[in-house]
């Protein structure tokens, strides 16, 4: 057991989303009408499209795989991905709580057209049209790609960084392709991905734990 928690106790850190998941859905549950609609013209001129269904669930796997195998190999990367995408979940949140925002772009969809149309509804019955700003699929999506891009285990593997690329690229599309999000929650998302990666991948952060690592390695 001693050695299972040497060597996996960093697994701690994913405790945050006990805390994370309930805050997100009590949110849901309050915000529900009278807030900000998220729309601007460009909106309007994307086209629905029921087929992007498929990079937006992949996220779920594409965010968790990512955790998951930077918990397995390794810990510095685990824990500068953790922290980019936590903290700035954390932020998102707050800022739905303190300006409550929407959208109003979701397009009715008839579920027995297609599988692609099914899983949209699903998804529009699952997770109402607010809190949208900044959005976290694509805030998240950034993160891991940004994970991958900065892993030196992963430097010299290029079919996996070309490929969390396309992916990345595919989930942001999906996001405003099926009209879950307008382009200013996207582009709120990439400006708080911008700031947190100065944090968390800025030459600062990177020299004073080379540094401690150097001072323990002597």
């Amino acid at each position: 057991m001693k050695k299972l928690l040497k060597k996996y106790g960093h697994i701690w850190v994913c405790g945050y989303i006990l805390l994370y998941l309930p805050y997100f859905f009590w949110l849901e549950s309050v915000i529900t009408d009278n807030y900000k609609i998220m729309h601007v013209a460009l909106d309007d001129v994307i086209p629905f499209s029921e087929y992007f269904i498929v990079p937006y669930m992949i996220w779920f796997f594409y965010v968790s795989g990512a955790v998951l195998y930077f918990f397995f190999t390794d810990k510095q990367d685990y824990f500068r991905l953790c922290t980019f995408l936590f903290i700035g979940m954390t932020i998102s949140m707050m800022i739905c709580t303190f300006y409550p925002n929407g959208t109003d772009l979701r397009v009715e969809v008839d579920p027995n057209k297609n599988v692609f149309c099914y899983l949209v509804q699903m998804i529009h019955n699952s997770d109402t049209p607010a809190n949208v700003f900044p959005s976290i699929h694509v805030y998240n999506s950034l993160g891991v790609h940004i994970s991958v891009m900065n892993s030196e285990r992963l430097r010299n593997h290029k079919w996996v960084r070309r490929s969390s690329f396309i992916i990345m690229v595919a989930i942001c599309m999906s996001t405003v392709f099926l009209k879950q999000h307008s382009v200013v929650d996207v582009t709120g998302a990439m400006v708080l991905a911008y700031v947190m990666y100065q944090f968390v991948y800025g030459n600062a952060y990177v020299l004073s734990h080379r540094a401690e690592r150097q001072k323990v390695t002597g």
